[in-house]
């Protein structure tokens, strides 16, 4: 699970992200920070590249991000969202509507169909494996095979492609 503050566990041995990477972590932080905080578009952004993408933060130092990308994955979500959410709901098992899932698993799930449907010059295996990631740093359960199931079946359906077989 996520730690009280929003952040990702830290898990031993994890790989370092690249710039683009560190991009969608931060910007799964930031639409988890404005589900739950209720923060806009433009205080988040400022507050993320002001404060957080790069800096240190209570001894903890967040890696250096690609600012453009995490920038088009915030503005992209919260300007398709009306049309992201019912892909995911169309994408979900009856026995987990969207109002089942957390803020975070939300915020992954959001930002991975933004890209999928709207960044077609980045391969459905990146997409999918990047956010399978993020949902391995906040959840040691079923939640990242959620995740890759969902954005599997979204592929399907928006790109004609996917990763393999659902594994949920």
């Amino acid at each position: 699970m996520t730690e009280e503050n929003g952040q990702p566990k830290t898990q031993p041995g994890s790989k370092p992200a690249n710039k683009r990477g560190s991009a969608r972590l931060g910007a799964v932080q930031a639409l988890y920070q404005m589900d739950v905080g209720g923060t806009g578009l433009l205080e988040t952004t400022t507050e993320y590249e002001t404060f957080r993408l790069g800096k240190e933060i209570d001894g903890e130092t967040y890696r250096e991000a690609d600012n453009q990308w995490f920038r088009a994955i915030l503005a992209g979500v919260v300007e398709n969202q009306k049309t992201i959410d019912p892909i995911i709901r169309q994408s979900l098992t009856d026995d987990w509507p969207l109002s089942r899932l957390d803020s975070t698993l939300r915020a992954i799930l959001r930002a991975g169909v933004y890209e999928l449907t709207q960044r077609a010059d980045v391969p459905v295996a990146v997409i999918v494996s990047e956010y399978v990631d993020i949902a391995k740093a906040f959840y040691n359960e079923d939640e990242p095979k959620l995740v890759n199931a969902v954005l599997d079946r979204v592929a399907r359906r928006t790109r004609n492609e996917g990763r393999g077989k659902d594994r949920n």
